[in-house]
């Protein structure tokens, strides 16, 4: 059985909110908190499933508490084949629709770099944004959450990707 590990960064609790829904999905999956539980990037060797969770900020950077980490996986490289990876934050679509979940295609582009493959890829039909660094031939390399534009949908949007991830996966 694959050992999960849900890895999140989260400034305002929406990211973390997702987070522990997936953790509810996937039984028995660990829960780390990038402020609180993240030790290194020799944690992420501990899995063989890694769900990212970030939200975007600025100039559609990841969220601050992966910023050492980011780094850290930039500069040693360390080889993560074999690695499964997905991706999901927090995006407020309207307000910042400029760089829209952009922090997701900066953490896929690298995690991918790095050897891992990536699952999880959702539609953008349902959000309207002007432009994504996570969208991919119409789709997002994850997962994306706006509870500030539609909070009513995130459950939904969580259960429909994890189920989704499960298959992908074979888990």
């Amino acid at each position: 059985m694959s050992k999960v590990g849900i890895f999140f960064g989260s400034s305002s609790g929406v990211t973390r909110g997702a987070a522990e829904l997936l953790a509810d999905e996937f039984k028995g999956a660990e829960l780390i908190d990038m402020e609180e539980d993240y030790d290194g990037i020799d944690q992420f060797e501990d899995f063989d499933v890694l769900i990212l969770g970030s939200s975007t900020w600025g100039q559609g950077d990841p969220q601050r508490d992966w910023v050492d980490a980011l780094y850290e996986l930039d500069n040693e490289r360390p080889d993560m084949s074999g690695k499964k990876v997905a991706f999901f934050g927090a995006g407020d679509q309207k307000t910042h629709g400029e760089h829209f979940l952009s922090a997701l295609g900066k953490m896929h582009d690298l995690f991918v770099s790095l050897g891992a493959s990536a699952y999880g890829f959702t539609t953008t039909a349902g959000y309207e944004y002007d432009h994504s660094l996570a969208e991919r031939e119409g789709k997002f390399c994850g997962l994306g959450i706006d509870d500030v534009n539609q909070e009513d949908l995130t459950q939904e949007r969580v259960q429909t990707w994890a189920n989704q991830l499960k298959s992908e996966m074979g888990l």
